[in-house]
């Protein structure tokens, strides 16, 4: 289900844009956007500098860890930025028109990592706020369906190493979205998913 894609020296390294026609919102994945050699560079200093954190979830009567890594920066009690998170978000906002001023960094260590079926809808975010997603290391599925629509057919997406997919204003209010665990032997992937949030600073 594509609205239309743009090939143009794909082959060459250049970026490869596609532009999913969903109802009810926008969707738009930018392959290739960052280069190899800056992509290695940002997954290499993101993973070895990130003061990670493992969160706890209650599920049911129990206490499990979640699945995955996490750090936080700007806004409410996050971390302050980064030089890296700065580039990143300042190439990202250039491309997309779009001023963020939170980010929320996952990392999945290999294929048992995962996140469930949900809609990026925390308070701090604020409502009708697009997010941009962009991800360095191994190439993990990002499953998106419809809340309600039945006849609306999922989507499976492979969000690659470099890639930055835009989820328009509507996206949460009408889609869920997850990465499912894989049992393949796969590296390490990194995801930044880039915000708005009502209450945080500028940054710049």
């Amino acid at each position: 289900m594509l609205l239309f894609e743009d090939n143009e020296l794909f082959d060459q390294g250049k970026v490869r844009y596609i532009n999913y026609a969903l109802p009810d919102t926008t969707l738009e994945l930018r392959e290739q956007f960052f280069p190899k050699n800056e992509s290695d560079h940002y997954f290499k200093l993101l993973k070895e500098n990130t003061p990670w954190k493992q969160h706890n979830r209650k599920m049911y009567d129990r206490i499990l860890p979640d699945p995955r890594l996490i750090a936080y920066y700007g806004g409410e009690n996050g971390l302050e930025w980064t030089q890296e998170l700065l580039d990143i978000k300042m190439k990202v906002e250039a491309a997309c028109g779009v001023y963020f001023n939170r980010v929320l960094l996952n990392h999945y260590r290999d294929g048992n990592d995962s996140v469930a079926w949900h809609s990026d809808t925390l308070p701090a975010d604020g409502i009708h706020h697009p997010i941009a997603s962009v991800t360095f290391g191994e190439t993990r599925l990002f499953k998106v369906r419809h809340k309600t629509r039945k006849d609306v057919l999922p989507l499976d997406i492979p969000l690659t190493h470099g890639s930055f997919l835009l989820m328009g204003k509507t996206m949460q209010d009408f889609y869920e979205h997850h990465v499912p665990k894989t049992s393949r032997k796969i590296g390490a992937r990194i995801n930044l998913t880039f915000r708005i949030s009502d209450t945080a600073k500028k940054v710049y």
